[in-house]
């Protein structure tokens, strides 16, 4: 296959490698021994075999992972309708719940700690493998009692408390279907996918905290019920201490009231290996929601696997990604740590509060081997300086993965440099929640520069395509997939059109992304942002992430944004809004400056038409940025969804930038 190395956008990054894998580290990663295991020589050569044989390839992981059917499968996979709607494990049984919990009960597995968790104001709770199973047999049986079982929808719209977790794995353990809801939703969004659903029960709770400041969840809750007939029964969980809860008569439930009595063992149901497990939308960032139906032998397995051989984590060890049960990284976490045998860490709180070394405390305190963050919560914490960082022990810690935007590379080795002292690895990983994870990912076999990914993780045949279809090396196209992987979306809850014209109606049977790509001259992968996002001046193309590094790499501005707005003449034309840092004088002359940065590294078509100042960015509750509603704002247009949208004042912010 012949590729192109040409196109109109120029490679953003040109940086050296800056970490290489010791021989000894490299020796005893799961993805050396799994290669090891059978007989490939090179990563490479396992990528080849991979998309060349893509039922061998998951057939091996499923090994790998010691995954348990009850009826094996006939055929690990039936392409007949592929790529677009492969069926896996076909003729297999098995519930995912019986690979997270029941099969350790009769190991040493058991005693460890399967969860641990911490609240803003310091309370913590630890469950045992043995105690999360007799918790989640008793939620189980709860549901059961309530006439509630297979195939049943069951929303879950929850703080990250234990109890979320032991709800998301009962819902699952009696074949429901689990509805996962961000914990900021309003009315409307809930009852879209409640509806969309046809939800028989939700679990909730009566609020959370967040920088001390309650937040109420059941009032919420309630107003959408009214518009959500389906919905019979409600669980209401008291995380928040509240006495003044309202409760509906026959329909709510005090989880404290009605999950405690119930006995603590419980069967599994027999599902089928295809039946969906989990019904969870996109974060609606590029239009309406859309939702991804995932099954028991897809989605869990493909984190997993991500887990276990990208980011290499072993049973026992402990992973804390901060985010939400409604984003695809909270179910992600729950299903990988579990298949492994490790250990998962969840905090309800800020990160920053009450000091900006709350999230180090948390690695030090809980023993983080592996810590998930966004590089903009990175560029927010690094305002601060290294005292908060230095003020606890990180030396545990193995590796730190990110999700949710692109770098900047001075974010990216401040990280780097402070978070792991110039030792260990960033694991950059980017996909999504109809991907079940990762397209792309770093690890520990190969070196790494700044802001790059290792490449395709295992099992995903990816390549970067120009706009006709060609593959580019050392310039900017689209993310594709070449080949079906096991944890892909089966579809779109009642919606294939949408789902075939989301991904596939670009180039014949290859899966496009929305992400813009680029692999360099070593072989090492970049995402440089939605290519939904991207802005074209001129004919030239430019991903945001270009112009927001350049802005975010002066000292006096702590992060950016960058857009496209219609221009008569150019067709469209740059504007960016920074955030300044809380010391530095937004005046002409530091515009001035960061103008002139982009335009020396730019060229001058590409300077960019306005550079407002904003106390704050749009942006969702996993940190990626609303640049969508940051053009409409400023451009005085409907804002259209912003279910996901953490902060609705920094709409305003936006609209009153400077």
């Amino acid at each position: 296959m012949s590729t192109e190395s040409a196109s109109d956008t120029s490679f953003p990054f040109q940086q050296d490698i800056v970490w290489q894998p010791a021989p000894e580290v490299v020796a005893d990663s799961n993805l050396q021994r799994f290669m090891d295991a059978h007989g490939i020589a090179s990563l490479e050569d396992l990528h080849d075999r991979a998309a060349s044989d893509v039922g061998w390839f998951w057939e091996a992981v499923l090994e790998d992972l010691g995954i348990e059917f009850y009826t094996p499968y006939e055929q690990i996979v039936d392409l007949e309708k592929a790529p677009q709607f492969p069926e896996w494990c076909v003729g297999g049984s098995m519930n995912i719940v019986h690979n997270l919990l029941d099969r350790w009960q009769s190991t040493p597995r058991a005693s460890q700690d399967a969860l641990r968790w911490e609240g803003e104001a310091g309370e913590i709770r630890t469950y045992t493998y043995a105690e999360l199973h007799a918790a989640t047999n008793q939620c189980a049986n709860m549901l059961r009692e309530k006439g509630l079982g297979a195939g049943d929808a069951i929303g879950l719209y929850m703080p990250m408390a234990p109890e979320t977790v032991i709800a998301f794995l009962a819902i699952a353990k009696i074949g429901g279907v689990i509805c996962p809801l961000f914990s900021g939703y309003g009315p409307g969004a809930i009852i879209t996918r409640l509806q969309g659903a046809e939800a028989k029960a939700l679990f909730t709770a009566d609020g959370f905290h967040r920088r001390e400041k309650l937040i109420r969840m059941k009032e919420t809750a309630d107003d959408a019920l009214q518009q959500c007939p389906t919905v019979e029964h409600v669980i209401v969980t008291r995380h928040a201490g509240r006495r003044d809860i309202p409760m509906h008569a026959t329909r709510d439930s005090f989880w404290s009231d009605v999950v405690p009595e119930q006995p603590d063992t419980a069967h599994t149901e027999r599902t089928a290996a295809e039946d969906p497990v989990m019904l969870i939308y996109t974060s609606g960032t590029t239009g309406a929601p859309k939702g991804a139906v995932h099954t028991h032998c897809g989605f869990p397995i493909k984190g997993a696997q991500d887990m276990y051989h990208c980011m290499d984590v072993k049973p026992g060890e402990t992973m804390y990604w901060m985010s939400d049960m409604g984003w695809m990284m909270g179910p992600w976490l729950v299903f990988g740590t579990l298949a492994i045998g490790a250990t998962m860490v969840l905090y309800d709180g800020a990160p920053d509060h009450p000091g900006p070394d709350r999230l180090w405390q948390l690695v030090d305190d809980h023993d983080v081997t592996h810590l998930g963050v966004s590089p903009t919560l990175i560029r927010a914490l690094k305002t601060h300086g290294t005292e908060p960082v230095d003020a606890h022990d990180l030396s545990g810690l193995r590796a730190v993965g990110s999700t949710g935007s692109p770098w900047d590379p001075e974010s990216w080795m401040w990280c780097f440099n402070t978070v792991l002292n110039g030792e260990k690895p960033i694991l950059n990983y980017s996909g999504g929640t109809e991907i079940s994870g990762g397209i792309l990912c770093g690890n520990f076999l190969q070196p790494l520069k700044p802001c790059a990914f290792s490449g395709p993780v295992p099992g995903m045949d990816a390549d970067v395509l120009d706009a006709a279809g060609r593959p580019v090396r050392g310039a900017v196209g689209e993310l594709a997939i070449r080949a079906p992987w096991i944890g892909m979306t089966r579809s779109f809850w009642n919606g294939d059109e949408r789902y075939l014209d989301a991904y596939w109606r670009r180039f014949d049977d290859i899966w496009v992304h929305g992400d813009f790509a680029a692999i360099d001259s070593d072989g090492l992968w970049y995402i440089l942002g939605r290519s939904d996002d991207t802005i074209n001046v001129a004919g030239k193309r430019l991903g945001p992430a270009e112009v927001e590094a350049l802005i975010n790499a002066h000292d006096d501005i702590a992060e950016s944004a960058a857009v496209g707005i219609p221009h008569e003449v150019k067709g469209q034309a740059v504007v960016v809004f920074a955030v300044p840092r809380g010391s530095a004088r937004a005046d002409d002359a530091l515009r001035e400056s960061l103008m002139k940065r982009v335009v020396d590294a730019m060229g001058k078509p590409l300077k960019p038409e306005a550079i407002r100042f904003t106390r704050a960015l749009p942006k969702t509750r996993n940190a990626k940025v609303m640049r969508r509603v940051i053009r409409s704002a400023y451009l005085g247009e409907e804002l259209g969804d912003t279910s996901s949208l953490e902060d609705p004042e920094t709409v305003e912010a936006i609209e009153n930038a400077w």
